[in-house]
Formats: structure tokens, C-alpha cells, sequence
């Protein structure tokens, strides 16, 4: 599918076939493809958690306000993020770049981001955001339907995932193979009112 088509092709739904089954390969290319989602400082703060346990997704749907396409998606991803891999990862991230590089943005990645547990949440949640739209974007080419998902009890669902302190879950997506069309789209902004000229 064209990217154009895809972009103006992509719905979220909420109704799947819960008996169609995606390939190991299909997954892997999916969330390869994922993973060439842009980040800062090449940080790649994004975890897909992807729930595979038939009792887990139950136990999640119970705490998602009971919603199907969790249990009947072909694929439940948790998009979660680590918030210390500015920390724990940047030299291994930037082992490939030329030694002068690593040199200056091996200690700026340290300047940018300790002390600041502001900025540290607000990256990782930027980075799942741009990789959840790479994820539906890329299940639509392939095929797929997606939903993204924030109606849940994050803590709930947390302890459910054994989520690393120092990790938090930005948000679901359910991708499978769509049973209901999308509705139509209930009302758009016009272009003048989100397109801003230089200032407000």
C-alpha cells in the first residue's frame, strides 16, 4: 500500500477475529520495523511487551473496562518505555559512530538528561508515541487493523507485567485482523484551526 493510502486508510478498531493467527515472521517484521522509529539522542527508549499468555490478556482485559479486542487483537502489544537508557545504554547505542562523535554526545546524552526525571518521562513517552504510529501504520501495509489504547488501570496492568521500576507503560495497541469497519470519522477540526502561522 502506498504510504499516502496508508495513512488516510488507518482506523482504529475495536472488533477482531480473535481465531486468525499472525506468523512469527509477520511479528518480527512488525516490530523490526518498529524499531526504525526515530529517537532522541538514538536512546530507542521503547519495549514492546507483546502478550502472548491467553490468561495474561484476560487478566488485563478485567482491568481495560472489559474490552474485547484485547483478548481477540492477533497481537497485544504493552508499549512501554525504560526511562533510564539514556543511563544504562547511550555508550552501546553510539559504539558504531566515529570516536569524535561518541566524544561529544556520549556526555551531552549525560548532561540532557541527569537530574531531570521530567525530561527523562517525557522523551520515553515521545519515542512510544512516534513507534505506536510506525506500528499502525506498518500493520495497515501489511494488512492489519490496529487500535491504540490508553483505557486501562496503568498500575493495574503494571503489576500484572512485572513492570521495572524504572519503566513505564505509555500505552496498548491491538493489531489483528478488523470484523467491524471503523465508524466514520465523527468530525474533524478544519485545517485553518490547527495550522498556526509563526505565532499564535
Amino acid at each position: 500500500m502506498n504510504t499516502l493510502d496508508t495513512i488516510r486508510a488507518r482506523r482504529s478498531v475495536k472488533h477482531y477475529d480473535a481465531t486468525h493467527v499472525m506468523t512469527d515472521a509477520e511479528i518480527k517484521e512488525l516490530l523490526s520495523l518498529a524499531m526504525l522509529s526515530p529517537t532522541a539522542f538514538n536512546l530507542q527508549h521503547w519495549r514492546f511487551l507483546v502478550v502472548s499468555d491467553p490468561t495474561l490478556r484476560q487478566e488485563i482485559r478485567k482491568v481495560a473496562w472489559d474490552q474485547a479486542q484485547v483478548t481477540d487483537s492477533s497481537l497485544f502489544i504493552v508499549l512501554c518505555a525504560d526511562t533510564q537508557t539514556w543511563q544504562n545504554n547511550s555508550a552501546q547505542l553510539w559504539k558504531n559512530a566515529p570516536q569524535e562523535v561518541q566524544g561529544f554526545l556520549v556526555p551531552a546524552i549525560d548532561k540532557y538528561y541527569r537530574d531531570k526525571p521530567q525530561i527523562q518521562h517525557d522523551e520515553a513517552l515521545r519515542s512510544c508515541g512516534i513507534a505506536a504510529q510506525t506500528l499502525m501504520l506498518a500493520a495497515k501495509a501489511m494488512g492489519y487493523d490496529s487500535c491504540p489504547m490508553d483505557g486501562f488501570d496503568f498500575d493495574a496492568v503494571a503489576k500484572l507485567i512485572k513492570l521495572p521500576d524504572d519503566h513505564i507503560i505509555s500505552m496498548c495497541l491491538a493489531i489483528g485482523k478488523g470484523t467491524v469497519e471503523a465508524w466514520d470519522r465523527p468530525g474533524k477540526f478544519d485545517y485553518e484551526q490547527v495550522v498556526i502561522n509563526n505565532n499564535f
